[in-house]
């Protein structure tokens, strides 16, 4: 009986659902990072928010500061 041995501990191929292949799928999402730097993205929205704040105060430029922020999570920021 000269076959193949069933089990070879150092074969590089692998069933889909083995111990080996377990972390490859959370490895392949790719994570997003900015490419600017936060004080340079959103320059026209930073300023019209900055304007506001100068000349209203915060507490009345919340359209304002909330526009800022979502540009900012669309450049790929938490915040």
């Amino acid at each position: 009986m000269g076959g193949l041995p069933l089990q070879n501990a150092s074969s590089p191929l692998a069933l889909p659902g083995s111990e080996q292949n377990k972390g490859s799928v959370t490895t392949s999402i790719p994570e997003t990072k900015p490419k600017k730097k936060i004080c340079c993205a959103c320059p026209d929205t930073k300023r019209l928010r900055d304007e506001c704040i100068v000349e209203h105060g915060e507490d009345a430029c919340s359209k304002w500061i909330e526009a800022h922020r979502q540009c900012l999570r669309a450049e790929g920021f938490n915040v």
